[in-house]
Formats: structure tokens, C-alpha cells, sequence
């Protein structure tokens, strides 16, 4: 190529057409920014403002800031209220939520991984089922009759059992998509090297499912904690409350009282909101990393 060309090369813009550049789209950005506001911002501060208020203040239900700070009085009352219901409900609530939880990640992973990497003539029903669990609404009154059945019904492993098999086929399609993307040729170097069925699983794959583990994690955390109909069906009575049925007991006590009820709401909003808010780009990760690499 002579001198003269390559001149003429660099002086000349390049024939390749250059990609477009998008342009932040202000607009949608200040629109998105004001519905998130008066959807989650303005409600959240009026629950505080109120929760903060004493009785006669919180009566008017006023969005303004409180006149007589009363935190630490209404925070006690709460607490005190139905010989501390509260707290045996947070503890009910968290041994419920992580016992579901555990079920849901190991069960699911495992039942994902046999259905994306065995092909047979099992694997098309077990499919369809895993699908009907999504689609088809739970029975109440078969499921009563069954944990009835096995004594667990009024019991706390009863409704964890009751927990795991509702969102189980969410987490089983999750981890299915994001197994597709793992290469068959890790499987057959771990088989090679022999590893058995169990320890391909626990040691190669799972592992590698991290952003989807995360996920699930915190999108069913947030599902079986802030669960209200099915504690009230399953587990009925006062000694086995969770923290969205003191919501329900404490809004017909503390009916005219609205500084108690919006601190009770408070207070079991904090932990759901505090784990989205830390874990919420995971979340996005983990829903999207199988469809980018596929």
C-alpha cells in the first residue's frame, strides 16, 4: 500500500456506519423519578410522620410532622401489646422464612438441574407439572385435609412444608434458565475426574449459581415474610402468629389509636425493606444473567 493511500485512509472518515448513541431520555427519567415518589416515598413518610405522632395528633390523620415526638412510648406500647405477641411473631416469622427459604434454594437447584440435563420420558410431564404449579391456584381445603391427615396442621413445619411447595415452581424455573447457560463439558470433566451425581452437584454446579441463589433468596424472603393468607389458614391461633397477622389482630385493637397501628406497620416493614435495598442489584443480576448469555 503506497504513502498516498494511507493519507488519503486517514484523512477520509471511515465508511463503517458508526453506531448510534442514545441519548438519556430526561423526560421518562423525571416521570419514572415522580411515580416512585408518590407511589413509595409519600406513603412510607406519612406511615413514619404518624407512627412517630401521639394518639390525638395521629387521629387527624395529617400529613405535617409530629408536635410531641413520641417514638420510644409508642415503640413500647407496640411491643407490651398482647403480652409481646410481637416479638414471638418476628421469631415465628424468621424461623418460617429461613427454614422455607433453605427448602426452596436446595430443592429447587436440584430438581432444576436433573429436569435441564436429563432427557427422558419423564422429563416432559415432570415439566408440565413444575408449570401447573404456577398456573393452576392452590386448594385450601384439600390442603387442611392433608396436613390434618399428617398432624401437622396448627403447626409451624406444617406451613414451612405449605411454603416450600407454593413457590417452589417460580424457583425451579429460575434455576432452570440460568443451568442452560453452564456447559455440559464441566459435568463430563467432574464425571471423568469421578465425582458421583451429589458431589457434581454440591461441588461444580452449585457453586456456579450464586446470582440466581441470590435471587431467589431474596425474592422468596420478602414473598414468605410479608405472607398474610396462608398463616392464616394453615396456622391458625394466637400463640402461632406472624408479623402480618399482628398486623391484622393490632388493626382491630388499636382501631382509633393510628399513632400504635402505623408504628406496628413500621416495624414490620423495616426488615423486607432493608434486604431489598441491599440486595436489589443481585436481584436484577440473577433474573437477567441467563437470558444475556443465552
Amino acid at each position: 500500500m503506497s504513502d498516498s493511500t494511507r493519507t488519503v485512509k486517514a484523512v477520509l472518515p471511515s465508511a463503517r456506519p458508526r453506531s448510534r448513541v442514545r441519548r438519556p431520555n430526561y423526560s421518562l427519567s423525571v416521570l419514572a423519578t415522580l411515580a416512585f415518589v408518590v407511589v413509595f416515598v409519600i406513603p412510607f413518610a406519612f406511615i413514619v410522620v404518624t407512627a412517630f405522632k401521639g394518639e390525638q395528633e395521629a387521629a387527624q390523620l395529617e400529613f405535617s410532622l409530629p408536635g410531641d415526638w413520641q417514638i420510644v412510648e409508642n415503640f413500647q406500647a407496640v411491643l407490651e401489646a398482647g403480652d409481646y405477641i410481637l416479638i414471638i411473631a418476628f421469631i415465628n416469622s424468621v424461623i418460617l422464612t429461613v427454614a422455607s427459604v433453605t427448602f426452596m434454594v436446595v430443592l429447587g437447584a436440584m430438581v432444576a438441574f436433573v429436569l435441564q440435563r436429563r432427557t427422558s420420558r419423564t422429563t416432559g410431564p415432570m415439566s408440565f407439572l413444575v408449570l401447573a404449579g404456577l398456573i393452576i391456584p392452590p386448594a385450601v381445603v384439600p390442603t387442611i385435609w392433608v396436613l390434618q391427615g399428617l398432624g401437622l396442621f396448627k403447626t409451624l413445619f406444617g406451613l414451612i412444608l405449605v411454603e416450600v411447595a407454593f413457590h417452589l415452581p417460580f424457583c425451579v424455573l429460575l434455576f432452570r434458565a440460568f443451568i442452560s447457560t453452564v456447559p455440559r463439558d464441566l459435568d463430563e470433566s467432574a464425571v471423568i475426574d469421578g465425582a458421583g451425581p451429589i458431589r457434581l452437584f454440591f461441588r461444580v454446579i452449585f457453586p456456579l449459581l450464586r446470582p440466581v441463589t441470590v435471587t431467589v433468596i431474596v425474592v422468596q424472603s420478602v414473598n414468605v415474610f410479608n405472607d398474610f393468607v396462608n398463616p392464616l389458614y394453615f396456622l391458625p391461633g394466637e400463640e402461632n402468629a406472624t408479623v402480618q397477622q399482628t398486623l391484622f389482630n393490632f388493626q382491630s385493637q388499636f382501631e382509633s389509636q393510628y399513632n400504635l397501628l402505623f408504628m406496628d406497620i413500621l416495624l414490620i416493614t423495616i426488615p423486607p425493606l432493608i434486604m431489598f435495598l441491599f440486595f436489589n442489584r443481585q436481584i436484577v443480576a440473577g433474573m437477567t444473567s441467563g437470558a444475556i448469555k443465552g
